[in-house]
């Protein structure tokens, strides 16, 4: 049984979670699925540098990015599903635009476009998800997401080379336009309003500097959301990286995408842990010994010296760890920033989404920019991110870690 009682009735728990896990499936789906096909788009366009095919990745958080400020105020004043069907729009018109593209300039310009328009499933999904839970609720919400939309991305990168060996690496815009068709049908039938009329903002500079001042001086929301960022980094630095780590580094070659899979799937055994832990032991309790796991791990790596080539075992342990920490961690971190701002659900998924994805991919860039054969400035950044995180968290709760302050409505 769910929780709560969805809004209308229109969907019960379990399509619920599946509908948002998709949309939140589909921005990460866009990245993963084009891994194992990087070095085949760089060669198709003759790209000689060969860490300008990580800007493939870049470009889609870019646009992804400056899309999020946009969506959740408009959410806000028109509602959450006109906003998600033309988001997904946009989405399906840059994966058009990538499949004809003539040269790596346009199919750059066209993974932008794509985007921003997959900002609209991001930022509108946690605010559908906040318009019907709170507290520890929302986080158990968004630990099933996120095991659901986790999921997807596993498969995605042998998705992504199986397609390129058959039909080549462009149709794989064309199961991602597949995907983006399938949401936009399961919105259109399938999804109520979820935001009541009498919360509609006023699409004003006034209401919106109201909103946008609510949400950066409120201490648990920014701290939260700023904390997510550094974690997010270290994430977008590994997925930036991953392919020329596994195969330049350790020859992994066709077995890529399964290791690549097996990490990601931590995440998603993380998520279903956590949706057990948190009903009892709190969003905080669990994040915090999660982040302290996290920067623990971190400072092993750290003892060792950093070494330039771990052996894969211990590397693909380092990175088990650090990824069952962070699906621990970040949806309890979403779930307490959003938990203030639960009036201006919109606004404030705009605003934390637009952050930590423009942090991640920042922090993200530099650091898988920075990859010279070795594995160190991967386990370096990861240090230092999550170094970041930790003093974040300890200022926005005065020094005080693994409190189970907050409790489940009703309880």
């Amino acid at each position: 049984m769910p929780p709560t009682a969805p809004v209308r009735g229109e969907l019960r728990f379990g399509e619920f979670v599946a509908l948002i896990g998709l949309m939140m499936a589909i921005p990460a789906l866009s990245i993963d699925i084009m891994l194992a096909a990087l070095p085949a788009i760089a060669e198709s366009y003759a790209v000689a540098e060969a860490n300008d095919r990580q800007l493939i990745v870049t470009a889609y958080m870019a646009g992804f990015a400056i899309g999020q400020p946009f969506y959740g105020p408009l959410a806000d004043r028109f509602g959450r599903k006109p906003l998600l069907i033309a988001g997904l729009l946009i989405f399906a018109l840059g994966t058009v635009g990538a499949l004809a593209a003539p040269g790596f300039d346009t199919v750059l310009a066209a993974r932008a476009l794509q985007g921003l328009g997959a900002a609209a499933p991001r930022v509108i999904a946690g605010t559908i998800v906040r318009d019907r839970f709170s507290g520890r609720q929302m986080a158990r919400v968004m630990s099933f997401v996120m095991m659901v939309f986790i999921i997807v991305p596993v498969l995605a990168p042998s998705i992504g080379e199986a397609i390129s060996l058959i039909g080549g690496w462009p149709w794989i815009f064309g199961f991602l336009l597949l995907s983006a068709a399938l949401a936009l049908g399961w919105v259109g039938l399938r999804l109520g309003e979820t935001q009541r009329p009498e919360d509609r903002m006023p699409l004003t500079a006034a209401a919106l500097g109201g909103a946008l001042a609510k949400v950066v001086t409120t201490r648990e929301t920014i701290g939260y959301t700023v904390a997510t960022g550094f974690l997010f980094g270290s994430l977008m630095s590994y997925i930036s990286s991953a392919q020329q780590i596994f195969v330049d580094i350790y020859g992994l070659g066709p077995l890529f995408p399964v290791m690549f899979g097996a990490l990601a799937a931590v995440i998603a055994l993380a998520s279903l842990t956590n949706a057990r832990l948190v009903g009892r032991l709190g969003m905080r309790a669990v994040s915090h010994a999660a982040l302290i796991g996290y920067v623990a791990a971190c400072a092993a790596v750290a003892v060792a010296g950093f070494p330039p080539q771990m052996p894969l075992p211990a590397l693909g342990l380092f990175l088990a760890v650090t990824f069952y920490c962070f699906g621990l961690a970040v949806p309890n971190f979403n779930a307490m920033a959003m938990q203030p701002v639960g009036h201006i659900a919109g606004t404030a998924s705009s605003f934390i989404g637009f952050y930590t994805t423009a942090a991640g991919a920042a922090f993200g860039w530099a650091i898988g920019q920075a990859f010279d054969g070795t594995v160190r400035p991967l386990t370096m950044g990861y240090a230092v991110l999550g170094g970041l995180a930790l003093l974040t968290v300890l200022a926005t709760e005065r020094g005080r870690l693994l409190r189970g302050r907050e409790r489940m409505p009703g309880a």
